[in-house]
């Protein structure tokens, strides 16, 4: 993936976990799969405004959805929490690094 993909995907998960709503539903789907109404219930919204929370959870690709019969299926998609979870190491790896050469010039440094 080239890193303006790369870049773009990051941003559009970032996004989509920028709102409160989004987050628990994907905390719930993660725990297992549920219905767009499922979803909506706890929030007291509109069929409709889940509906665009869930697609704006989709076009991030933290979640995918299934047709079950007359319902919509949300579940959590791994692919999409693994590309963060790479973002996220990728940062933990550079400051780990970063703090490790700082306390090495540290212990270096001569006392006064």
């Amino acid at each position: 993936m080239s890193r303006h993909r790369k870049d773009t995907a990051i941003e559009s998960v970032f996004q989509a976990l920028a709102d409160r709503t989004r987050r628990q539903m994907v905390e719930r789907v993660s725990q297992s799969p549920a219905t767009v109404s499922e979803l909506a219930r706890p929030f007291s919204i509109t069929l409709a405004a889940a509906v665009q929370h869930v697609q704006v959870l989709e076009r991030s690709g933290l979640v995918r959805t299934e047709k079950q019969g007359r319902v919509r299926l949300v579940m959590v998609d791994p692919a999409g929490l693994s590309a963060l979870r790479q973002w996220l190491d990728e940062r933990r790896n550079l400051w780990e690094t970063r703090l490790d050469g700082l306390s090495t010039i540290l212990r270096e440094k001569p006392k006064r």
